[in-house]
């Protein structure tokens, strides 16, 4: 037993025992699956059409994909890499949430201005929640109470009542609000606005902004910062947004809400997701048709990796 363990040791002090990054190529209809020990792409899959969202669920044995297009949100099997079935997702899914019961899936339908619950056991739909305008971000609050949805046109955060499946409040936000994202303690959520430029971090309990944060690059019209992606560490001490055309990933101090540098990453960046126990950093980089590995402790880019056509959306499996 001690040699096994000792062997597992060495094989996770150098790196063999990897994770896998699954990313959607909104152009090519494909998946590219990277391996972040050798930051390699190992496999290149077969989707639904213009694949953007993409989740595991919570044991990892399958991966949603919202295949817009297709209007569905496929099924793969993750140990055999082939799609089982589809949801029934209603038309143009572009991002999603799954709740912390592993069970309901909340998918935003941009082009109905509604979410749609989907039961991913007996893949039913059991709720269509009107909404605002092109919603488009979903995020699942950590204790199961609440699910949010930001709409891009009508500018809010549409606070979604998970027991009730009920719209039950609105918090207002800048201009086209994208991506929304809670603190692992569930008491702040972080909301992305691609045209306004900010990104605003609301208070859970009262449901209002606390504050506000506005970015500035040197050498970078104002116009291009647009926020998109977010994702926090769960110690609680980062902040990465990415900027969509800026080209660059913020990095900002969660609690004080500094911005503390930026990162020049690929061409619009759009998504991100930590790998390696939140070690690096992966960004989407659509317009450069790559991903950006940034390591989290140095708060440095070490990696391109060449993908599909316009990626858009990541997941990482451990």
């Amino acid at each position: 037993m001690k040699k096994r363990l000792l062997a597992l040791s060495l094989l996770m002090s150098h790196g063999v025992l990897a994770d896998t990054a699954y990313v959607t190529n909104e152009k090519d209809d494909t998946l590219s699956v990277i391996d972040t020990n050798t930051l390699t792409v190992i496999d290149t899959l077969e989707v639904g059409m213009r694949p953007r969202g993409i989740i595991f669920s919570q044991d990892f044995r399958y991966l949603y994909i919202c295949a817009s297009n297709s209007d569905a949100v496929q099924v793969m099997d993750v140990s055999t890499h082939k799609i089982i079935h589809n949801l029934p997702s209603g038309e143009d899914p572009e991002q999603f949430a799954l709740h912390p019961n592993n069970r309901f899936l909340y998918i935003a339908n941009e082009d109905d201005a509604v979410v749609t619950v989907v039961d991913t056991e007996k893949r039913d739909v059991i709720a269509q929640i009107d909404v605002g305008v092109e919603p488009e971000g979903m995020a699942a609050s950590p204790d199961g109470k609440w699910v949010i949805n930001t709409s891009e046109t009508t500018n809010m955060l549409h606070w979604i009542d998970a027991k009730t499946q009920t719209l039950v409040d609105n918090t207002l936000v800048d201009q086209r609000p994208r991506h929304v994202e809670f603190s692992e303690d569930g008491k702040r959520l972080w909301a992305s606005s691609e045209i306004g430029g900010t990104v605003s971090v609301i208070d859970v309990d009262s449901r209002t902004i606390s504050h506000t944060i506005r970015f500035k690059i040197p050498g970078v019209h104002r116009d291009k910062i647009q926020p998109v992606g977010v994702k926090l560490t769960s110690d609680g001490k980062y902040a990465f947004v990415a900027l969509g055309p800026a080209n660059h990933v913020a990095v900002v101090d969660a609690n004080t809400y500094e911005v503390l540098d930026y990162l020049l990453v690929g061409r619009r960046v759009w998504q991100l997701a930590f790998a390696d126990n939140q070690t690096r950093l992966l960004t989407t980089n659509g317009v450069s048709g790559d991903v950006s590995v940034i390591d989290v402790n140095k708060l440095k880019v070490i990696k391109t990796i060449k993908v599909g056509r316009y990626p858009w959306g990541v997941a990482v499996k451990p």
